[in-house]
């Protein structure tokens, strides 16, 4: 699926090639974990980027909007405590904790549209 996507999606990772993209994955199957989570929640993740430092790849959920799996939670902890009734079962901070990965901002959020 990554593959599939990556190439459907070339405008969003010019420049970067997959199969050093596939060969870091193998050297890291730990980080398959986390592209998984998102996955499985509905997310359409994809490579936006290389980290000259780390010699990491990046990996964005560029779905168009929250995936239904991401649904109806609170921002973070504080929120999620400070609501009386309909309290959600987690936090978009707590999620994303606990799928090892990062909430986007805005601007990261345009180089998945661009």
């Amino acid at each position: 699926m990554l593959k599939g996507r990556f190439e459907k999606n070339m405008n969003r990772h010019q420049g970067l090639e997959w199969a050093k993209v596939q060969g870091k994955l193998e050297a890291h199957t730990e980080k398959l974990w986390s592209l998984n989570e998102m996955e499985r929640t509905g997310g359409d993740r994809d490579v936006v980027g290389h980290d000259k430092k780390t010699g990491e790849y990046i990996f964005y959920d560029c779905s168009l909007e929250s995936p239904k799996g991401r649904r109806s939670v609170c921002y973070d902890r504080e929120a999620l405590e400070a609501r009386k009734e309909n309290k959600p079962a987690n936090s978009a901070i707590g999620m994303a904790a606990a799928m090892g990965i990062e909430l986007l901002t805005e601007d990261d959020i345009e180089d998945c549209r661009s």
